[in-house]
């Protein structure tokens, strides 16, 4: 089989939705797709390839209703006014949707159906919320009807629906604490502050142009959720948000958020024939479900599938990005797989950054690239809980450039 490489990354800023409060979004006068058409074409000038030469595109989101109703990932390639002839797919897997996205079009390369995949993911959870609101395009109203049939009782659909729920459910099943989650995501913070303060993101972000609620125009160039001042004593004040005695809270996971995401992936021959430098190889996937009412503890498993398939063990990976949906599904994958804390989520991760859902898969494995670059690091391993129970994993090795 023929080794895949990341050849291209690049991303939006993403932004802090708030569906009942959308002027305080940077991209609230923006949809989903606009972003993902804006980002497209930059990052495959960047890479340096032809649109002409993409064998296929890989879309990722996770509310492709209203809006994002995405006509078979077809709507971006016309809206970035890319060639007709690029065939395209849209991908579902909730959370791990973009990630799937990579996997997929990391099986079609290295078994010589393809030789450069386009991957994107997009988001925005401010004009297509989840659940049911009124937005600027009518009514988004998903059939909730279904999880309420008996058939599925057995299931705990309605714990299953509420990822809060699922997170304390898991929560109750670890001997964590409140405290511990506060301090992780205080962490979060402090570390994705320091990097973007140090100008890490500046490289994996284009700056967009974005009209605000008020009709001025902002560069938006800069994660909107990160704060420079989280401290313990902030966090702990904040009171639980899904249920009375509970220990989620809007500081110790992640914010709601609006962004798109873009990764080229090519065939190492394609790349060398083209002379570009990839960011890394990629080295092995994994996938894997469990119980829908605790989807927080996906990673596990799916991270185990990847290594073992990489003939690796954690211990050999030297960075992890572990999309931090909620900080205890980090806590919980650091403890289950024995990893040691201060190798995961370096430059700040989901609670800070954000997780704008179909976006998050590239943004954790395309970040996780230019870590293993920046701080020379061999192999990283990327992984996401996904709602519905699943989890995705995603090893890469990072390319020494020899050839």
């Amino acid at each position: 089989m023929r080794e895949v490489v990341i050849a291209g990354y690049m991303r939006t800023a993403l932004s802090r939705s708030r569906p009942t409060e959308p002027a305080r979004d940077w991209f609230c006068k923006m949809r989903g797709d606009e972003l993902l058409a804006k980002v497209l074409p930059e990052v495959i000038k960047r890479t340096g390839i032809n649109a002409e030469e993409i064998d296929d595109f890989l879309v990722g989101c996770a509310v492709a209703v209203g809006e994002q109703w995405l006509y078979g990932g077809r709507i971006p390639i016309f809206m970035a006014n890319l060639p007709k002839t690029i065939p395209a797919k849209f991908v579902d897997q909730q959370c791990g949707s973009s990630m799937a996205g990579i996997q997929i079009g990391f099986m079609e390369i290295t078994m010589n159906f393809a030789d450069i995949v386009l991957v994107g993911g997009m988001e925005h959870m401010t004009r297509v919320p989840m659940g049911m609101t009124q937005v600027d395009r009518g009514l988004i109203s998903p059939n909730m009807g279904l999880f309420l049939d008996s058939s599925l009782s057995h299931w705990d659909m309605m714990t299953s629906m509420n990822m809060g729920l699922t997170a304390e459910k898991l929560f109750s099943q670890t001997k964590f604490t409140r405290e511990e989650l506060d301090r992780w995501a205080v962490r979060s913070h402090q570390l994705a502050s320091k990097a973007r303060a140090e100008g890490f993101f500046k490289d994996e972000i284009l700056p967009v142009q974005a009209e605000q609620a008020d009709g001025s125009v902002m560069t938006v160039d800069t994660d909107q959720a990160v704060r420079d001042d989280a401290t313990i004593e902030n966090l702990h004040d904040l009171k639980p948000a899904f249920k009375k005695d509970g220990v989620i809270t809007p500081g110790n996971a992640s914010p709601l958020n609006a962004g798109a995401s873009s990764m080229i992936l090519m065939s190492k021959e394609a790349a060398r024939k083209k002379g570009i430098k990839p960011l890394a190889t990629l080295r092995s996937i994994g996938f894997a479900g469990v119980d829908p009412t605790i989807m927080g503890a996906g990673p596990v498993p799916a991270s185990q599938k990847a290594l073992g398939a990489a003939g690796l063990k954690a211990a050999d990976i030297d960075f992890w990005e572990i999309n931090e949906a909620f900080c205890v599904v980090a806590l919980n994958c650091i403890k289950e797989l024995g990893i040691a804390p201060d190798k995961v989520n370096v430059m700040g991760g989901g609670t800070a950054i954000g997780h704008a859902l179909g976006a998050t898969g590239i943004r954790l494995v395309g970040t996780l690239a230019r870590i293993l670059n920046a701080k020379n690091g061999r192999y990283g391993c990327a992984n996401a809980c996904v709602g519905g129970g699943q989890g995705v994993a995603t090893i890469i090795e990072k390319e020494n450039y020899a050839w």
